[in-house]
C-alpha cells in the first residue's frame, strides 16, 4: 500500500491545494494532508482551524485523512510509517525550492522520496499569502477558494484587523 504525506501551512486552503490533493488521491492508496506547525511563521488560522477546513473539503476523497505535526517534516514522515512526500509546485521558482528541500530531506532520511505534481494552469498564480491579501484590500476571491473559506478570511481578517 502507497501512503503519501502532502505537508503544508495551508493558511488557509485554496482551490489549488484542493486541486493537488484530489490529483495525489488518484496516485496512491492513501494520502494525509498535514498541516505543519512552524513556529517561524505567523498564521492566520489555527492548527485546528486549518486542519477542520481541510477535512470539510477533503471529506469526498475516501483515502483521504487530516492531520498535524510539530517539528521536522522527515520525523513525521518516519512516524507516520511511509517515505512519500507529496508536493504541489506552480512556478520554476517554487520547483528551485522544493528540489532544494527534497535533497535536504533524502540526505535527512536517504529513504525519503518527493514526489512533485504541477499544478493545474488555472492555479499556477494562487497562493494563500496573495489570497489573505487580497481578501484584506476587499478583493473578489470566488475563483481562488470556496466560498465558505472566503467567508471565514473576510471574519478572521475583521475579527484581526478592525477592517470590513
Amino acid at each position: 500500500m502507497k501512503t503519501a504525506v502532502y505537508p503544508g501551512t495551508f493558511d488557509p486552503i485554496t482551490l489549488g491545494h484542493i486541486d493537488v490533493i484530489k490529483r495525489g488521491s488518484r496516485l496512491f492508496d492513501s494520502l494525509t494532508v498535514s498541516v505543519g506547525h512552524n513556529p517561524l511563521k505567523r498564521s492566520l488560522f489555527s492548527v485546528q482551524e486549518r486542519m477542520d477546513m481541510i477535512s470539510e473539503h477533503t471529506k469526498v476523497f475516501t483515502n483521504v485523512d487530516v492531520d498535524s505535526f510539530d517539528g521536522m517534516l522527515v520525523d513525521y514522515i518516519k512516524r507516520k510509517d511511509t517515505n512519500i512526500i507529496l508536493r504541489g509546485i506552480r512556478t520554476v521558482s517554487d520547483f528551485e525550492n522544493e528540489f532544494q528541500r527534497a535533497l535536504s530531506n533524502r540526505v535527512l532520511q536517504n529513504e525519503i522520496e518527493t514526489v512533485f505534481i504541477m499544478t493545474s494552469q488555472e492555479y499556477a498564480f494562487l497562493n494563500s499569502s496573495l489570497i489573505k491579501e487580497a481578501v484584506f484590500l476587499g478583493g473578489d476571491v470566488a475563483g481562488f477558494v470556496p466560498k465558505d473559506i472566503e467567508i471565514r478570511l473576510k471574519k478572521k481578517l475583521k475579527t484581526e484587523s478592525g477592517i470590513f
